[in-house]
């Protein structure tokens, strides 16, 4: 049996582009927007987009007005969240 880790994968910029310029992904700044959204006041610290097992993913490290990190992640071909949770 496997050790269950995740094979997420980095892309670079140019696969980010050419996913975006066929419509696999969403526009990052759409998807920098809808976790802006999640946490109003807050701004970006880090973002990634990963393929993971076939999908992407796109990463994202908010700090809010409070001075909370908070880790969310998006579907970046749907936009919806999978997780939103505080930094601990």
């Amino acid at each position: 049996m496997g050790t269950g880790l995740a094979q997420a994968r980095d892309l670079s910029p140019s696969e980010a582009q050419n996913l975006l310029d066929a419509g696999t992904i969403q526009p990052i700044e759409k998807l920098n927007a809808a976790a802006l959204a999640k946490h109003p006041g807050a701004t970006l610290t880090d973002t990634e987009l990963e393929e993971e097992y076939g999908k992407y993913r796109y990463k994202v490290d908010l700090l809010d007005a409070e001075g909370i990190e908070w880790d969310l992640e998006l579907d970046a071909v749907t936009g919806k969240e999978l997780k939103n949770h505080q930094d601990t």
